[in-house]
């Protein structure tokens, strides 16, 4: 099944999208919800973030080659995590599928994409074992996670870094049928294809993060977890357009602008 959220007569609302036209649904797909009879295309609505999260997790430093790929950057031997530690993002930052990445205007040239994984928790879970962990995911959509690499190696943390306004594009939508397996993540910038991966080949996996979390605070419905990128990502400039696929999932496109002084 696949979910979105939009915007209808002013406010927001769930859908689930069949074929090209959306079911609009009283409640959501968290507290539960009954089919109306409002259908309308789907190229006809504005789509808003799939969900707003209570809580939004980040699992930093999830992939092999983009470890080593930073390491040797900052002239350093690569030092893989040895655990499935979490970090955290802002709300502040989440823009939906479409709506622009604005680089602030006193940015460096380095601000750069991340394509990700994302898992969305779809009932509240706690001490988890690791075989049990995916039952509390409702599904996956994908993020982007903008970053300005100058202001991440510089400031104490990662507040402007990851966390400026629009840096997080999340989207386009709740996929609950998903084969990670089969997944493979591709990042394009203006149509040409950066970096593709296959999406699975993370150190610690969704179950892994999931599981470990739950033995020290409680996930809750509508939490997301973004799961990490690969390789080596570069540099984006006003004018482009930055597309993250992810293999039954969809794609995840949003326009790049500076902001001007």
């Amino acid at each position: 099944m696949r979910w979105i959220r939009y915007e209808t007569n002013g406010h927001p609302a769930y859908g689930i999208v069949e074929g090209d036209m959306v079911t609009e649904v009283r409640g959501d797909p968290f507290a539960g919800y009954e089919r109306t009879a409002v259908r309308q295309p789907m190229a006809s609505v504005k789509l808003l973030t799939p969900v707003e999260p209570r809580t939004f997790y980040c699992a930093g430093l999830n992939y092999a080659e983009h470890v080593i790929e930073a390491a040797r950057k900052r002239g350093q031997e690569p030092n893989l995590p040895k655990a499935a530690d979490i970090g955290y993002r802002a709300n502040n930052a989440l823009i939906a599928h479409g709506e622009p990445i604005v680089i602030p205007a006193d940015a460096t040239e380095r601000v750069q994409y991340e394509g990700e994984l994302v898992a969305v928790i779809g009932s509240k879970a706690k001490q988890l074992s690791e075989a049990d962990a995916l039952s509390c995911v409702l599904g996956w959509t994908i993020g982007n996670d903008m970053s300005e690499r100058t202001w991440q190696a510089n400031d104490r943390t990662l507040w402007r870094a990851k966390n400026a306004d629009t840096f997080k594009p999340m989207g386009p939508w709740i996929e609950t049928d998903f084969n990670l397996d089969a997944a493979e993540t591709r990042v394009r910038v203006n149509g040409a294809e950066k970096i593709r991966f296959k999406t699975n080949n993370m150190i610690f996996g969704p179950a892994t993060f999931i599981s470990r979390m739950s033995q020290y605070l409680t996930l809750y419905p509508g939490d997301v977890v973004w799961m990490g990128t690969e390789g080596a990502p570069e540099n984006v400039k006003h004018g482009d357009t930055v597309e993250i696929e992810i293999t039954g999932i969809g794609t995840l496109r949003n326009p790049v602008v500076r902001a001007s002084r």
